[in-house]
C-alpha cells in the first residue's frame, strides 16, 4: 500500500501500541444491555452507521519510522461480529465477559470486535472490545451518544468521518502549544492585583521575561512535585502481573442518591464516587494487615484535555484519537471515617484542579512510540509506578438512549492499566442511575466482587 494509501498514526495513538504487553493488553471494552436487539438490526447499524468512520477499515501496522494506519483489504464486518446464542443469567454473563478480556484481537485484522448474547437474561449484552489506539473512552462515548438517539424513532443525523492525519501541522501545534504552557503570559488585570506571581510591584510592568521565568518555574515545579510523590505501600495491589483478568459490575444505583450525600456535605458527586473506592482500597489493605498510620495509595484518574488544547492540535467533534491526561490522586486509605475520607478526597482533588499534570503526562504518553524501547519502561514507570489503581469516570447522557430502535438500559465501560497496574475501577453514569464495575488481575485480587461489595457499601456510612 501507498503512503497515500495509508495515514501516519499520531503518537498520542501510537503510544498505546509501544505501551502493550502480553499480560496487559491495551484494549478498552464496553457493555450495553440493549432490550430486544438482534443480530439484522445490529449488523445493519453497524453497516452503515459504525463503519462511517474510516478508521474502523483500518489496521495499524509497524512500518518505519512508525506505526501506519493501513486499510484491511479483505476487510469484512463478519470479521468483527459474533452471535452467541445461550441463556446467560448475571453469574455466566460476567464470567464470559472476563474470558473475553482475555481474549486477544488478532493482529492481522483492525484491533475490534463486536460480541451481542440476544438471549442474555435482562436484555441482549452487547461487548464491544477495541485498541486504545483507536480512541479513548471519551471518544468512544460520543460516537455512541452520535448513534443512539433520545428515540427509537430518529435516526442519527450526524456521524463518520475520513481517515486523515496531517503530522506536520499536528506537530507544529503541539510545539507552539508547550511554548505557550511554559511561558503563556498573565492577563493585565491579573498582574496589576498581583495575580499569582509573586513579587515586589505586583503591577502590569512585568515584562515577558519574568513571566516566562516563573511559567518555567510552575513547570519545575509540576514535575518536581510528582517525582518526590512517595510511592505506594506495598501490598496484594502491587504484585507482578499474570495477565487473566476478571471482572464484575454492580446493578444500577440512583445518581439522586450520590447527590443528596454530595449536596448536603457540599462536594461534588465526583468526591462521592471516589471516596467509595478509597474505602475498598482501604479495606484491602487492611486485610494485608499494612500499617494503615503510613499507608500510602495513589489512583490514576483520566482527565479529558480536549478543551485545553490549542486549535491546531483540538479535535473536532466525533473525531477518534486520545486526548486525556492522567492525574495522580492519594487517597486518604488511613482515613478512619467515611466523612473524613470524603472531605480528604475534596482537597485533594481541588488541589489537583490547577495542576499541568494531566497536560505533562498526556505529552510524555505521546513520547513512548518515539523513543528508544530500551528507554520506554522507564518513562512508563516515572509514571504508572506511582499508581496502585486506575479509576476512570465515565459521564453518560442524562436521558435513556436507542441503538438501532432499541432500548439502552446499561452502559459499562472498562479501561486498560498501564504499567504494572492490576486493578481497575470504572464508574459509569447513564439516564440518571450510577454503576460501578472493576477489573483485576488475579495475581492482585482473587474476587473481584468482595472489592465491589466495598464500594457499595460506604454509602451506608454517609448519615444521608
Amino acid at each position: 500500500m501507498s503512503q497515500k494509501e495509508s495515514h501516519l498514526l499520531l503518537p498520542v495513538d501510537s503510544a498505546w501500541l509501544a505501551l502493550e504487553r502480553p499480560e496487559n493488553p491495551m484494549t478498552i471494552t464496553v457493555m450495553l444491555r440493549v432490550e430486544g436487539l438482534t443480530e439484522a438490526r445490529l449488523q445493519e447499524f453497524l453497516q452503515i452507521y459504525w463503519l462511517a468512520w474510516e478508521r474502523f477499515r483500518y489496521m495499524p501496522v509497524r512500518r518505519a519510522p512508525g506505526w501506519w494506519w493501513e486499510e484491511d483489504p479483505v476487510f469484512s464486518l463478519h470479521h468483527h461480529l459474533e452471535v452467541v446464542s445461550g441463556d446467560f443469567d448475571r453469574e455466566t454473563l460476567q464470567d464470559w465477559v472476563s474470558a473475553r478480556l482475555n481474549q486477544p484481537l488478532p493482529e492481522y485484522r483492525p484491533l475490534w470486535k463486536f460480541w451481542l448474547l440476544p438471549d442474555a437474561e435482562g436484555g441482549a449484552a452487547l461487548l464491544v472490545r477495541m485498541h486504545h489506539c483507536y480512541a479513548d473512552g471519551l471518544s468512544l462515548l460520543g460516537i455512541f451518544d452520535r448513534l443512539c438517539p433520545p428515540s427509537p424513532q430518529q435516526a442519527p443525523v450526524l456521524y463518520g468521518a475520513p481517515e486523515q492525519a496531517d503530522i506536520g501541522r499536528w506537530g507544529r501545534a503541539a510545539n507552539a502549544w508547550l511554548r505557550e504552557l511554559a511561558a503563556s503570559e498573565v492577563p493585565l488585570d491579573e498582574a496589576a492585583q498581583g495575580g499569582d506571581i509573586p513579587g515586589n510591584g505586583g503591577t502590569a510592568s512585568r515584562n515577558a521575561l519574568e513571566r516566562a521565568t516563573w511559567k518555567s518555574l510552575k513547570l519545575v515545579n509540576e514535575l518536581s512535585q510528582f517525582l518526590v510523590e512517595p510511592e505506594d505501600t506495598d501490598s496484594s495491589l502491587k504484585r507482578p502481573l499474570l495477565g487473566r483478568r476478571q471482572c464484575r459490575w454492580s446493578q444500577p444505583l440512583a445518581l439522586e442518591r450520590f447527590r443528596r450525600i454530595a449536596t448536603v456535605t457540599g462536594v461534588t458527586i465526583n468526591d462521592v464516587l471516589l471516596s467509595c473506592v478509597a474505602a475498598a482500597v482501604r479495606n484491602q489493605l487492611v486485610a494485608d494487615r499494612a500499617n494503615m498510620d503510613e499507608a500510602v495509595l495513589h489512583a490514576a484518574v483520566p482527565v479529558d484535555i480536549r478543551s485545553r488544547l490549542p486549535e491546531g492540535i483540538k479535535p473536532e467533534p466525533g473525531t477518534l484519537g486520545n486526548y486525556f491526561g492522567t492525574v495522580f490522586v492519594p487517597l486518604p486509605v488511613d482515613g478512619e471515617s467515611a466523612l473524613e475520607r470524603l472531605f480528604r478526597i475534596k482537597h485533594e482533588t481541588r488541589k489537583l484542579k490547577k495542576s499541568w499534570q494531566p497536560g505533562l503526562s498526556w505529552a510524555l504518553t505521546g513520547s513512548a512510540s518515539l523513543i528508544p524501547e530500551a528507554w520506554r519502561q522507564p518513562v512508563a514507570d516515572l509514571f504508572y509506578r506511582k499508581a496502585s489503581a486506575v479509576v476512570s469516570n465515565v459521564p453518560g447522557t442524562r436521558e435513556q438512549r436507542y441503538l438501532a430502535g432499541c432500548r439502552i438500559l446499561e452502559q459499562m465501560f472498562w479501561v486498560p492499566q498501564a504499567g504494572d497496574i492490576g486493578l481497575g475501577v470504572s464508574i459509569v453514569s447513564y439516564a440518571g442511575q450510577v454503576q460501578f464495575g472493576v477489573v483485576a488481575d488475579e495475581a492482585v485480587m482473587a474476587d473481584p466482587e468482595s472489592f465491589l461489595d466495598d464500594c457499595l457499601q460506604e454509602l451506608e456510612c454517609f448519615p444521608i
